[in-house]
This record gives C-alpha cells, structure tokens and sequence, in this order.
C-alpha cells in the first residue's frame, strides 16, 4: 500500500469531523457537544467523570462542556444517591429534540460519504475497522466508572 492505513484514516476522519461541525453550526451546537449529548443518551444516568472516561478527556474539561450545556437547559444535574459528592447526569427533553434534529445530518453525512460503496464493501469496511478497533482497544475489564 503506497497509503499508511493510519494517514488515511485520520484524513477521513478529520474531514468528517469538518463537514459535521459546519453543517452543526447551522443547528447551533458544536461537535464536541453533540458528542457529549450521544454519549449522555447512550449512557444517562452516568457522572461526570465516567462521562469523561467514555469521552477519552480530562474530567475538568467534561466539567466545563456539562456547564455550558445545562446554562443551555440541554443537560440537568442530579444528586446521586450513592455518593453525595458526585451529581448524575441527564438530558433534558430540548437536548433530545436538539439530538433529533442533528440524527439526519449525521446520516446525509453518512450517506455522502459512502456514496459509490456498495452494499457489501460496506460491511467489509464496517467489519474490518470494528476488528481494528478491538485489536487496539485496551485488554483492560471494559468497565466504565461511574463514580468518582
């Protein structure tokens, strides 16, 4: 291959992370906040730093994106019941109307991008990456912390 797998796969996903972030802005939200907001639908219920380990950033950044999402009334903190110190994290129904209407863009992205694949070389390319991802995922229990 004249093409390092890697150098490909970082200029993709580069250019998604691009083409999404401006067609977001339009919606008026950034990708790292409707990153945050799958994760949360994914994951209710999830502290803030479990919701920082799902992300792969620091706890303190996590902080200041659920900041300015609940000042957005798109995230509601609630005590958790097991730990006093630690607050839950939620959706509010405006962040899953917001989440609604970004499913689409994300899937005419998608669409875009695939465009001219077929059918079963999408499966192949799905299957090979899932594979790649697990090969380098951390042999670690796969547990997510959720408190602390």
């Amino acid at each position: 291959m004249d093409e390092n797998l890697f150098s490909l796969v970082g200029d993709v996903s580069r250019m998604a992370r691009r083409a999404f972030d401006a067609r977001a802005r339009e919606i008026g939200v950034t990708r790292p906040q409707w990153q945050v907001l799958v994760m949360l639908h994914r994951h209710e219920g999830v502290n803030q730093g479990g919701l920082a380990e799902l992300l792969d950033v620091e706890p303190i950044t996590v902080c200041r994106m659920v900041d300015r999402l609940q000042e957005a009334d798109l995230v509601e903190r609630r005590p958790d019941p097991a730990d006093r110190r630690s607050w839950r994290l939620f959706l509010t129904g405006k962040a899953e109307d917001l989440l609604s209407q970004l499913r689409p863009l994300g899937e005419a992205m998608e669409a875009q991008a695939l465009s001219g694949i077929s059918e079963q070389e999408r499966a192949a390319l799905v299957a090979a990456l899932d594979r790649i991802r697990s090969n380098l995922a951390p042999r670690a229990s796969g547990k997510v912390v959720v408190h602390g």
